[in-house]
């Protein structure tokens, strides 16, 4: 299907910011989470469907006018990364318009990894999340009307969160809202920067040594109610979406994995990106811009276990980083915290006896509220790179969970047929119906 679609830059151009930043905030510095942040691009793609009200150059039209505008506050993102400073020297954003040779109704029956990244401005591996740009966006016309934003933005200054807040201010503005959305760009003072080498901390994300497959599978929002209930016990009577669908994608992993190497003996960890503006104490802005992202690490040596065993693993991790770290972060011990646990991701990552497997969430983020003025998104997803055990799940526009999952070949394989993933995911529906 790839080879039949075909998307063409017609246009760049750099946005600046509508207003100048002042000369007391031209120098703008990292936290200390930033710090150990990798140089890559967070990427994100909204779908919206055909107007008849606006046309589509008139929408991109819109779309530049309100991000000038909106660059204004989020004064960073115009400037270039030093070190660990940011020189705010409004260069600006970058901005491509693409055309898509097709309709957006025909991408979205079946879209795949490969032609979905053609969505973005940059790849996320792109050496310039380290420099600048800091931010890019693509806006692709479709010859039906359809319109496609693809956002990336340097994860050296932003995680998930960010990114959403950025977007919905962006709409805000766009959209003409009374009520403006503004960042706490304050990070730095809660996490000051350290002048340490962070060699042998750094989480580097290097190129696939194997040949891995990516797959995107979708649990309808009545499958994902009935894994609740499954996964339900005395211990966690109420799960979220993301725990029993993270639940089912780890054990059917861990199943593969386990037939694939012919030993059950090795330990199997999952590693959780979690958000801390609400963990810490006292608890930080929701609107706080950065990287403030912990790592919660489960391990278990039985791959047989249910999803009841899972859930309640997961969630007790959850509970033990929030009370034995995230706590401990605003007190004087913060950089001790924030170097152990990311020196505990890269061990894992070296230790050839263990099967390690990311997972990262945006679900409840709110994304399909992002209306720049023509309507909500039809969809929104997240293209993921093809790094080995890596799941991402956001949320579909009926309450459902999506997930992107990417496993070696041979994992791949046997994971794609496992029975009781089938039972509750498809990997065929079409967008239309989320």
């Amino acid at each position: 299907m790839a080879g039949e679609l075909k998307i063409e830059i017609i246009r760049r151009e750099t946005i600046k910011p509508s207003s100048p930043t002042p000369p007391f905030l031209k120098s703008f510095k990292l936290s200390l989470f930033d710090q150990f942040s990798p140089a890559i691009y967070g990427p994100l793609v909204f779908f919206y469907p055909k107007n008849d009200v606006v046309t589509s150059e008139q929408r991109s039209h819109q779309l530049k006018k309100s991000l000038s505008k909106t660059l204004t506050l989020f004064y960073p993102l115009n400037g270039r990364l030093i070190d660990k400073t940011i020189d705010c020297d409004d260069e600006g954003a970058q901005y491509f318009e693409a055309k898509f040779k097709g309709h957006l109704s025909t991408f979205q029956e079946q879209p795949d990894p490969e032609t979905l990244k053609r969505f973005l401005p940059a790849e996320s591996s792109s050496p310039t999340a380290g420099t600048r740009p800091l931010l890019l966006v693509q806006a692709t016309l479709f010859d039906c009307g359809g319109l496609a934003i693809g956002i990336c933005m340097s994860h050296k200054l932003a995680d998930a969160t960010t990114i959403g807040i950025f977007l919905k201010s962006w709409a805000a503005t766009s959209n003409g809202q009374a009520h403006q959305i503004l960042p706490d760009l304050n990070a730095a003072s809660y996490f000051p920067p350290k002048d340490v080498s962070l060699e042998g901390a750094k989480v580097e994300l290097s190129k696939p040594q194997s040949v891995n497959v990516v797959k995107r599978y979708v649990f309808a929002a009545s499958k994902v109610a009935a894994l609740k209930v499954i996964a339900a016990s005395s211990s966690v009577q109420r799960p979220t979406r993301a725990e029993v669908v993270t639940a089912l994608i780890w054990k059917c992993t861990m199943a593969a994995i386990a037939l694939n190497s012919g030993s059950a003996s090795k330990h199997f960890v999952l590693s959780q990106a979690v958000n801390l503006r609400k963990r810490v104490d006292p608890p930080l802005p929701e609107n706080c811009i950065g990287n403030l992202l912990g790592n919660v690490s489960t391990q278990t040596n039985n791959h047989t276990s249910d999803l009841q065993a899972l859930v309640t693993q997961i969630r007790k991790g959850l509970t033990e980083y929030t009370q034995n770290r995230a706590k401990r972060l605003r007190g004087d011990d913060a950089f001790q915290v924030i170097f152990e646990q990311y020196k505990e991701v890269v061990e894992v990552m070296r230790r050839d006896d263990l099967h390690l497997m990311f997972s990262t969430s945006l679900c409840n983020f709110g994304l399909y509220e992002v209306d720049f003025g023509w309507g909500k998104p039809s969809w929104v997803t997240i293209p993921t790179g093809t790094h080995k055990n890596l799941v991402t799940l956001i949320d579909t526009r009926e309450g459902g969970v999506e997930a992107w999952v990417c496993l070696s070949k041979q994992d791949m394989a046997l994971f794609e047929h496992d029975p009781e993933l089938l039972a509750f995911s498809n990997t065929s529906i079409p967008n239309s119906v989320l």
